[in-house]
């Protein structure tokens, strides 16, 4: 009998040791996984850097699901970001334009940019190039701005659409350069392009990396950069600045989560995307894209949020571009 007995408490002691090393784990399984809403279609850039950072943040997060919820520019994805519980679980991975451009174009928002939505980090920085096409034949900036002086009619320049980021850097360097352009909104960027390779119109801005291969075959010239300073996809091109023109303006990718975010779930996002930039496996896969690696801190986007939302609210103003 004192024999089963000891047995018996033995088994039982090890029942509990093997429940307590088990719970930890369990509890891990229980947790629902993180959840990365995209407001874009899969396969598209916004989607594949959330792809990138969701396979860099497992070691970190276990199970992480990069949800897309396409459509009205990111708008209906930033919705549910601002619906949802502010306990670090759901997060947003976008581009810079529906945080700091939208606020300007859209007569009516139904989220404000800054205090629906709590800053994470500002996850990569790109850049746009000023591409010439065989219509201008131009070689650089300074060639740019005398034509465009002396013949008005050759100065059009194609874009995505009204409102699009592209449309308002071809503002910023009217300004920035004192010149006039003509815009031309196309319903997306391949037709932009086809009417820039067909000769159909002088000049695009568009993302360096979309461009880089055209530069290098000769079909279209990128004649500055709109950075600070020069992309290493086409170091040959100077920036805006080097070509003698005050401008500068770039784009970003960044985390953001529900205003209030819970102190504890900030931090813990916060550290990971700041570890994760820093990696070099990460740091060559989004420079292959294009993009400059940033991984900064919530306050460093909450500035960068601030500082473009003025930058471009006097070119849009200009423009008169209102949305509904």
């Amino acid at each position: 009998m004192h024999h089963i007995s000891r047995l018996t408490r033995r088994t039982l002691g090890l029942a509990a040791l093997s429940l307590a090393v088990l719970t930890p784990s369990l509890q891990a399984q229980e947790k629902p996984p993180l959840k990365i809403l995209v407001g874009f279609p899969p396969g598209g850039s916004a989607d594949v850097l959330a792809r990138m950072v969701a396979n860099a943040l497992r070691d970190d997060f276990g199970t992480i699901v990069v949800d897309n919820k396409p459509g009205a520019g990111g708008r209906i994805a930033l919705n549910m970001t601002k619906a949802a519980k502010p306990d670090g679980q759901t997060v947003i991975i976008l581009p810079s334009g529906p945080m700091v451009l939208f606020p300007h174009v859209y007569k009516k928002l139904d989220y404000d940019a800054v205090k629906d939505f709590t800053p994470i980090s500002q996850i990569a920085r790109f850049q746009f190039g000023v591409v010439s096409g065989p219509a201008s034949n131009v070689k650089n900036v300074t060639e740019m701005t005398a034509k465009a002086k002396s013949d008005p009619a050759s100065a059009s320049y194609g874009t995505p659409g009204a409102g699009t980021l592209p449309h308002f850097m071809g503002v910023l360097l009217e300004q920035s350069a004192g010149i006039a352009l003509n815009h031309i909104p196309f319903q997306g960027g391949a037709p932009a392009n086809n009417a820039l390779l067909g000769g159909h119109i002088g000049y695009k801005f568009d993302v360096v990396s979309e461009t880089a291969e055209l530069h290098r075959s000769g079909k279209v010239r990128i004649i500055a950069v709109t950075g600070s300073k020069r992309d290493a996809q086409v170091p040959e091109v100077p920036t805006l600045q080097e070509s003698g023109i005050n401008m500068e303006a770039t784009a970003w990718f960044a985390m953001y989560g529900p205003a209030g975010l819970h102190a504890e779930a900030l931090s813990r996002l916060e550290k990971a995307m700041m570890k994760i930039a820093r990696q070099p496996a990460m740091k060559e896969k989004m420079v292959k894209l294009g993009y400059e690696p940033i991984g900064s801190s919530s306050t460093e986007l909450a500035a960068a949020q601030k500082a473009d939302l003025n930058r471009w609210e006097k070119p849009i103003k200009a423009t008169g571009v209102q949305l509904d």
